[in-house]
């Protein structure tokens, strides 16, 4: 048989031409070999470029390497403690420091250092605190006011009117200052400057809100006979057979503003009728009833109970007895009245018939005391 494989060409390398793009294909083990002969080729034949260069870095390091020996034995010659002196000895010397703020800049120096006063502790000069001080001082109005006899604008009109002497004289100056060593009176008696003081007292029914009675009838005072030293009368007032929370002070300014109207005082009360209360007159009272004094309303009103017999009412006028005239106008008539909030105090563990002074909290509550809905 013949044999059909052709012989490869002998001269099909020289065939292809110079500027042919032609490149034969190698194998792997074909690729490695010839990378291999590259890198023999290119050890055996040393660039001359580069081995001069070479010659002339060991020639130039070697002065260089030579010098700095010669600079660690000098430097370690003395020990480290010493050599830190000199240097120091050498920086005074090359350095000199002017005063550049009195030549350059025109400031001149003090004559004398400035010395801060020493501390004098309150035992060695013999005087208390400011607050608390014999040179302590306060307006004749916020005195006359913290005696709790009136407020600072109505101790304005008694001042102007001459009814406050001072040390037996009539004082009209609105602006003196009152010392500790003064003597106050108004109406002949003698005012002293007192602590606030406020108590909140759950009144209970057959008590009068007066400070006293001619009749010698029962007066809350008779509660909070106990409850401070201070001179304190109501705010506000609430009937005889009316019970509920009752504020005390010797705070004049805020007994003024928790009585004015413009600010609108939150009241809650809890009202008892004789008979169940229609819804229909819920509406009634939110509009307004026409009554003899003019037109008066509630803000809220609810009924609380099942039977209809005990309704919420919230308001904020202080009209004389305006509750059980409200709902006498429709036809009701009140048996029992509780007030259970006012101006944002509760009775919540204050049984009836007790008192408890104000926290700290309710007091900064009450004079920053905005009207309602603020």
């Amino acid at each position: 048989m013949k044999n059909n494989d052709k012989k490869p060409n002998q001269n099909s390398d020289k065939n292809v031409g110079k500027n042919s793009t032609f490149k034969p294909k190698l194998k792997s083990s074909e690729k490695g070999n010839l990378k291999s002969n590259r890198f023999e080729k290119a050890k055996s034949k040393p660039n001359p470029h580069f081995e001069k260069k070479a010659q002339d870095k060991k020639i130039d390091s070697k002065p260089a390497q030579e010098n700095k020996k010669q600079e660690r034995k000098t430097t370690n010659s003395k020990p480290r403690t010493e050599r830190t002196e000199d240097t120091k000895k050498d920086f005074q010397k090359d350095r000199s420091f002017e005063d550049r703020r009195s030549k350059d800049r025109g400031f001149k120096k003090m004559d004398k250092k400035f010395e801060r006063p020493a501390r004098v502790s309150a035992k060695d000069t013999g005087s208390n605190s400011s607050s608390n001080g014999a040179n302590e001082t306060w307006r004749l109005n916020r005195y006359i006011s913290n005696s709790g006899v009136c407020s600072r604008r109505e101790a304005d009109t008694l001042i102007a009117k001459g009814e406050i002497s001072v040390n037996g004289k009539v004082m009209k100056e609105l602006g003196f200052k009152v010392r500790p060593t003064d003597e106050v009176k108004y109406r002949g008696k003698v005012l002293r400057k007192e602590k606030p003081v406020y108590v909140l007292l759950n009144k209970p029914k057959d008590f009068i809100t007066t400070t006293s009675d001619p009749k010698g009838r029962k007066t809350v005072m008779d509660l909070v006979a106990k409850a401070t030293t201070e001179r304190i009368y109501p705010v506000g007032r609430l009937d005889r057979n009316t019970t509920g929370l009752l504020l005390f002070t010797n705070d004049g300014d805020m007994a003024k503003k928790l009585s004015h109207p413009s600010y609108e005082v939150q009241k809650i009360y809890r009202v008892t009728l004789d008979k169940p209360f229609n819804e229909e007159d819920i509406e009634k009272l939110k509009a307004g009833l026409e009554l003899e004094d003019g037109i008066s309303k509630v803000d809220g009103a609810s009924i609380l109970s099942d039977d209809g017999f005990s309704v919420g009412v919230e308001l904020h006028i202080g009209k004389n007895r305006i509750v059980r005239r409200m709902f006498a106008h429709l036809g009701y008539e009140v048996v029992r009245l509780d007030r259970t909030v006012y101006a944002g105090l509760t009775k919540e563990t204050l049984g009836r018939g007790n008192w408890r002074l104000l926290n700290e909290r309710e007091i900064i509550r009450l004079r920053f005391f905005n009207k309602r809905g603020q």
